[in-house]
């Protein structure tokens, strides 16, 4: 009883410290800005709610630069009285002075206009032709030729979905626009978020309310709220084995969710998934840009290093910057003191390093300083997840990356390929779980599993592993992956998930902040992903798998920057099911995989052959 109260007590402690700390700021804003809420009107009529935070002590002699959010989730609190508890990317920024403006974008909240998931770019062929990217130019051109004082200078930010706000609206090309960070920004539907190479992520299933239903009118409230999934057991797992298939989870609970409906209706890469990749949008970026994601961020790990790499191809000119961090989605914009990740602790203070060494220098160099000079900013400031450690390099991949290949042999990962084959048993009626984590099922999106301990997966006979001896130096992946399996399978349809892990050694010792768990042979995961068979040649139109044919799948697993140290092993995992963060694979080619039944569920017996490999680029 003792311990309990004593737990109790802490936790009103540190409840009762951050209300204080909220108090604290929320004053602050308070002293030393005003606010207004206005609506500007767009080119088409429709009105755009945006609430505006000014400095109080502008004057003739003081300009000041803006800095804005655009955003789905809400510019709350409402009221030119009601104050947010924090504004700007950051607390040093906000001490900064900068003119923050925040707008709700169409569709959302107190805001007109229809709500679009990741508004398609279109031809602007009139003047009343609109999307993200005429919405930003129209909000940008009439905040600064009417707000006072301000010094002709605007930056855009935000993460998830705000973050793809930021990126479109490079699309923009306001010439007052000149810096803009996305971060953790979606960048193609298809690989991000709610689909990964095409296979549904169904541990997003409790989201769909936010992003499937239209509101009547302008609220500020959150009109989806009755229609969110209640909690009904700690055992999150529970839910999904109950919900059935995907087809008998969506007839349940969103036959009337425009967005899983869309979702449904389109297994494949067709007109409506093309229009939501913003990726070939991206040509002649014009601005400073800073590119901001977290290695363990299990929902848009991908867009800020495509979003990157595509502005490196088509905008060479521009001056843009990729930050990768030891972060789970978004975790950079909150200060945590020790940084960990579900059971990996990576240093102190990582996000304060970010918001002061990176963020704040980005944006008052190009708000406020000469936009024609370069901030100093390394072109790539990537974190080490195995050596922990921040490390700079002059681009990204590195010069000094040089591709390797690591062949899957006899449950060894070896530099040389053989004739060997390795076999598992996949059932769908019996998938293999993606995480021990029963309650983290019940989050409203998943997190934890992107660095999970993987030795409950490691001895399942529908797994197959392949590992390396102890390594005798450290070795750095630092780039891209891509794994090129040769497979066959007793069925006409499967998906592969590749895992890449690093084991510790058997005397790592315990960390006292986490005494419950045994960092001895910790199966830490790496990168992980999944690739449905029926995409192998093309995401437009799927293909059977030909039964007992040996075919070449070949995927790219996201980008890592990890060390495997001396002592350690590598080792890649592959399965055929991974459940319920994916839908289930029936195994039985179907024209429309989302309408799979069970009666659809047909078990095979899967071979990866020993010329299979993981391509990596390691850094010498």
């Amino acid at each position: 009883m003792k311990k309990f109260s004593s737990v109790l007590l802490l936790f009103v402690f540190v409840f009762s410290f951050s209300q204080e700390q909220k108090k604290a700021s929320n004053n602050y804003i308070k002293e030393h800005y005003t606010k207004k809420e206005i609506y500007i009107t767009m080119r088409d009529g429709v009105k755009l709610f945006t609430s505006i935070y000014t400095p109080k002590d502008i004057s003739k002699d003081k300009k000041y630069p803006i800095l804005m959010q655009r955003t789905c989730y809400s510019v709350a609190p409402y009221g030119e009285n009601e104050f947010k508890s924090a504004i700007g990317p950051n607390k040093y920024l906000m001490k900064d002075e900068y003119i923050f403006v925040y707008q709700d974008v169409r569709g959302r909240y107190m805001s007109e206009g229809t709500w679009t998931n990741m508004t398609p770019q279109v031809e602007h062929k009139t003047k009343k032709d609109v999307d993200e990217s005429t919405d930003t130019y129209d909000t940008v051109d009439w905040l600064v030729k009417n707000l006072p004082n301000n010094n002709g200078k605007v930056g855009q930010y935000g993460t998830s979905y705000p973050g793809f706000y930021t990126a479109v609206g490079l699309l923009a090309h306001h010439p007052a626009l000149v810096a803009s960070s996305p971060q953790a920004p979606i960048s193609n539907f298809w690989n991000d978020d709610f689909l990964h190479n095409g296979r549904f992520m169904l541990g997003y299933f409790r989201t769909f309310p936010v992003f499937g239903i239209q509101k009547t009118e302008p609220t500020p409230k959150a009109w989806f709220a009755d229609s969110m999934i209640k909690k009904y057991s700690d055992d999150g797992l529970k839910f999904y084995q109950d919900l059935g298939t995907l087809k008998d989870g969506v007839d349940k609970y969103y036959k009337n969710n425009f967005f899983m409906q869309q979702i449904m209706d389109h297994p494949n890469y067709d007109d409506f998934w093309q229009k939501r990749n913003l990726l070939p949008h991206l040509t002649d970026v014009n601005q400073a840009v800073l590119l901001v994601g977290g290695w363990f961020d299990a929902e848009d790990l991908s867009g800020p290093l495509n979003i990157y790499k595509t502005i490196q191809k088509t905008s060479p000119k521009a001056k843009s910057t990729i930050v990768m961090g030891p972060f789970s989605h978004g975790a950079w914009g909150r200060e945590t003191g020790k940084a960990y990740h579900n059971d990996i602790y990576f240093g102190d203070s990582i996000a304060t390093y970010y918001q002061k060494n990176l963020e704040t220098k980005f944006f008052a160099h190009y708000l406020k300083g000469n936009t024609n000079e370069d901030s100093g900013i390394p072109e790539a400031v990537m974190f080490d997840t195995g050596a922990k450690k921040w490390r700079e390099f002059s681009k990204y991949p590195p010069e000094n990356a040089k591709k390797e290949d690591f062949y899957f042999v006899n449950n060894k990962l070896e530099m040389n390929p053989s004739e060997s084959t390795t076999e598992y048993y996949s059932d769908p009626n019996k998938p293999v779980v993606s995480s021990e984590n029963l309650k983290d099922f019940n989050g409203f999106t998943p997190r934890n599993y992107m660095s999970e301990d993987q030795r409950f997966a490691d001895m399942r006979p529908d797994v197959a592993t392949f590992t390396t001896d102890v390594l005798t130096d450290d070795i750095t992946f630092g780039g891209e992956l891509m794994a090129k399996l040769n497979i066959s399978s007793t069925s006409t349809d499967a998906d592969f998930i590749v895992k890449l892990i690093d084991i510790y050694p058997e005397n790592e010792p315990e960390n006292p902040d986490k005494p419950n768990v045994i960092m001895a042979n910790y199966h830490q995961m790496v990168r992980s992903e999944i690739m449905p068979a029926r995409f192998r040649n093309s995401i437009e139109k799927p293909e059977a798998l030909v039964p007992n044919q040996k075919t070449a799948v070949d995927f790219k697993l996201q980008d890592v920057m990890h060390t495997f140290k001396k002592g350690h092993k590598i080792q890649v995992q592959i399965e055929s099911t991974w459940f319920p963060l994916y839908t289930v694979n029936p195994q039985k080619f179907i024209p429309n995989v989302n309408l799979a039944t069970k009666a659809d569920y047909t078990k095979a017996f899967i071979k990866i052959y020993g010329d299979s490999k993981l391509e990596a680029d390691v850094i010498k």
